[in-house]
């Protein structure tokens, strides 16, 4: 089956078109300011193109070094590179090269949106990434990107540090085949993974991440469960969301558990 066809039925391209328009435009404005971030773009097996950002690793004193490793953000499925590679900035200053790319047909980057073809493209850059000569291998998936990273969960090798932010347990709920729900592909031992939930998220509440959660725990993961959290990104309070971006931080960099 081709990469661009549908998985879960006709609604899926409609779907995809419309959090792909409450993701809006590309801003380059978004990076002014930010120092040492890269324009970068990423040729897929079915050879469409994907951009994205790479901030580079500059230590402290704010001047370019040898990267520690990296770190991939998959973003959520109504947000672009563009707004958030700049949150991460911490990360480059510790010394690790940040890489986010537009999901296919979203923003800067090519192709037909559609669920497999998703997967397959963060397949293919983590393997990428895991290729190139980085000792430190670094994930943060929040909501839909949750869902893309953990699909793909059985070719991903040499992953030290994982965080799953606010990822649904299912997707068969909606129509899609059950090999897709995100709870099918955890790995035998989570120990280096943190999931974190919101109490307070209402675009994927706790009922429907109860059951991922709950099954990375009994595979030795590190379950956050915070009352004020809300989506990722969409934390009513900036006081609430710095804490929970310092959760990814200290938990990535440091593996200090909440």
């Amino acid at each position: 089956m081709k990469l661009e066809q549908s998985v879960c039925g006709l609604k899926e391209p409609l779907t995809f078109w419309l959090w792909s328009s409450l993701a809006g435009k590309p801003n380059a404005d978004q990076l002014a300011g930010l120092n040492h971030v890269e324009d970068i773009s990423f040729e897929t097996k079915d050879h469409r193109i994907l951009r994205g950002y790479k901030l580079r690793a500059t230590g402290n004193e704010g001047e370019l070094i040898a990267p520690k490793g990296y770190l991939l953000v998959l973003q959520g499925n109504a947000i672009l590179a563009d707004r958030l590679i700049g949150e991460f900035a911490r990360f480059s200053s510790a010394g690790f090269d940040v890489y986010i790319y537009d999901f296919r047909g979203y923003g800067r980057s090519e192709g037909r949106r559609r669920l497999k073809a998703i997967v397959s493209d963060y397949t293919e850059i983590i393997a990428a990434l895991n290729s190139a000569d980085y000792e430190k291998h670094l994930i943060y998936a929040m909501s839909f990107g949750g869902i893309a990273f953990l699909n793909g969960f059985e070719q991903h090798a040499r992953l030290d540090q994982i965080i799953v932010d606010s990822s649904p347990s299912r997707l068969s709920d909606y129509g899609c085949p059950p090999e897709y729900d995100p709870v099918n592909h955890l790995p035998d031992d989570c120990s280096h993974c943190l999931f974190i939930v919101g109490r307070n998220d209402r675009v994927i509440p706790l009922a429907m991440s109860q059951e991922l959660v709950d099954k990375a725990q009994q595979k030795r993961a590190v379950i956050l469960r915070d009352d004020k959290f809300g989506h990722p990104f969409m934390d009513y309070d900036w006081l609430v969301h710095r804490r929970r971006m310092k959760i990814v931080e200290e938990y990535l960099l440091y593996n200090i558990q909440p």
